[in-house]
């Protein structure tokens, strides 16, 4: 799936079967349903799904949370726009 039809995936109810993990978790996010990708990404231990989590915390506000993401994900804490960054996990993890 790229990253046009990912994001036309979001006008459903529901995210497409085949979208697991901290992918389903973006799906989840650009819904703006931060709750649900929340639970998704919270025990997982990869570093897909910390960059995910960082963003999350980023998104609520939450900066030291974030930052500590970011370091679990082996990412820089950097100021680019939100949509920025959604744009990039996606595509990375749609790759």
């Amino acid at each position: 799936m790229d990253h046009s039809k990912f994001k036309a995936s979001t006008a459903a109810d529901t995210p497409p079967a085949d979208l697991q993990g901290p992918t389903r978790a973006l799906w989840h996010t650009a819904k703006g349903e931060w709750h649900v990708a929340h639970e998704i990404v919270q025990d997982d231990d990869s570093s897909d799904a910390a960059w995910v989590h960082a963003h999350l915390h980023r998104v609520e506000g939450d900066l030291p949370n974030a930052r500590y993401w970011y370091q679990k994900a082996g990412k820089p804490f950097t100021d680019i726009s939100l949509d920025e960054e959604l744009h990039d996990i996606t595509a990375k993890l749609l790759g």
